[in-house]
């Protein structure tokens, strides 16, 4: 499993490319997005993302609540697993920050 923003070019080693945002990102048409899937209900709730806002200082507590989340999110990560069973995945992702997203938390639960 990837992570990748959204906003990179498609490649063929990208396997199944999800989009995990809950809004599509600005100034990016469908077939230049490249997305296969877009599971926006996996993404985190608008609470929490507008409480976050990328905000690094707050990234701990964003990670918590957002763990928190996606263990009672139980039909959006089942969905998740099942593409990784089929091979490559890459969990795609709008924010300019690459340490700090949803996507990295994502495929942190995805591995345990």
């Amino acid at each position: 499993m990837k992570i990748k923003r959204v906003y990179q070019q498609a490649e063929i080693e990208d396997g199944i490319r999800i989009l995990v945002d809950r809004l599509w990102p600005r100034g990016l048409t469908k077939e230049k997005a490249r997305v296969d899937l877009w599971l926006k209900d996996v993404a985190p709730s608008t609470e929490l993302r507008k409480w976050f806002g990328h905000e690094p200082a707050k990234w701990d507590t964003f990670k918590e609540r957002y763990l928190q989340e996606l263990k009672n999110n139980e039909k959006q990560t089942s969905i998740l697993k099942e593409q990784l069973e089929m091979g490559v995945v890459t969990l795609l992702f709008a924010s300019k920050d690459e340490e700090h997203n949803e996507a990295v938390v994502l495929k942190e639960f995805l591995c345990q």
